[in-house]
C-alpha cells in the first residue's frame, strides 16, 4: 500500500481552509490543517510534508516569517511553499514572497485547476523521492550485511542485487516520465530544477549498483540523499 503525502494548509481563516480541502481532496493525499504560522511549525516538527501552502496575511506570526522559519531548519527547508494572498501591492510584495523561499505565489481569488495541478507536481516529486530513498536503503542494508542475506529474506547478492536494479529502474522510468511532462507543460523553474534534483540522485544511487556487479572492480559508496 503506497503511503500518502501529506499537505500542510495554512490560514487563519477556516472558510479559506475549507475551500483548499474542496480543491484539493481529488488528490487523494493528507491535508492538515494550521490555523496559525505557530501551529505550522508545531506540525512540521513531528511530520513530513510534500508541500506548503500559506497564507500570507495572518495575524501574529504572518506568512513571510513562518516562512523564514520554515527555511532556516534543516528539516524543513526543503518543503517547497506556495504563498496564498488575497492583496497584491506589486512587484515589490510578490519579490518578498520569493525571496521568502517560496516556490510560487498566488493571488486570490485563483483558478482552483491551476492550484491542485501546481500542487500534484510537487506531491509527485515527493513520492518519487520517497521511493528513491527506500532503494537507497535497502542497497544501504546490502553494502553493511556483507551481501549475504542481510535483507530480501536470505536471497543470494546476485538475486538481491537484479530486484534492486528492477526495483530501481522502476523509479528511473517514472522520473523521466515526470521531467517530460514537465517540459511538455513549461511548468515552474522550482518544479523543473527539483526534478533534475531527482534524477542526479537516480544517477549516483545506479551508479553505486553498477559497481555492485560481479566484475565491476571495487565497492561502492552509497549517495547521499540530502
Amino acid at each position: 500500500m503506497v503511503q500518502k503525502a501529506k499537505i500542510l494548509l495554512v490560514d487563519d481563516r477556516p472558510e479559506n481552509l475549507l475551500a483548499l480541502e474542496a480543491i484539493l481532496s481529488a488528490l487523494d493525499q493528507t491535508l492538515v490543517r494550521a490555523s496559525s504560522g505557530e501551529e505550522a511549525l508545531k506540525a512540521l516538527l513531528t511530520d513530513d510534508f510534500a508541500v506548503i501552502l500559506l497564507d500570507v496575511q495572518m495575524p501574529g506570526m504572518d506568512g513571510f516569517e513562518t516562512a523564514a522559519h520554515i527555511k532556516r531548519r534543516e528539516r524543513t527547508r526543503d518543503i517547497p511553499i506556495i504563498f496564498l494572498t488575497a492583496i497584491n501591492h506589486g512587484p515589490h510584495h510578490t519579490f518578498r514572497g520569493y525571496a521568502a523561499g517560496a516556490v510560487d505565489y498566488i493571488s486570490k481569488p485563483f483558478d482552483p485547476w491551476v492550484l491542485r495541478a501546481k500542487v500534484s507536481v510537487f506531491v509527485e516529486l515527493y513520492m518519487k523521492n520517497c521511493q528513491l530513498r527506500e532503494q537507497a536503503a535497502l542497497l544501504r542494508l546490502q553494502l553493511e550485511g556483507g551481501g549475504k542475506g542481510a535483507v530480501g529474506g536470505g536471497k543470494e547478492p546476485a538475486g538481491l542485487l537484479a530486484e534492486l536494479s528492477a526495483r530501481l529502474a522502476a523509479v528511473e522510468e517514472q522520473a523521466e516520465a515526470l521531467s517530460k511532462q514537465l517540459d511538455d507543460d513549461s511548468a515552474d523553474a522550482a518544479a523543473v530544477a527539483t526534478a533534475a534534483h531527482l534524477e542526479r540522485k537516480l544517477t549516483g544511487l545506479r551508479r553505486a549498483l553498477d559497481a555492485l556487479e560481479p566484475g565491476a572492480g571495487g565497492a561502492a559508496s552509497v549517495p547521499s540523499q540530502n
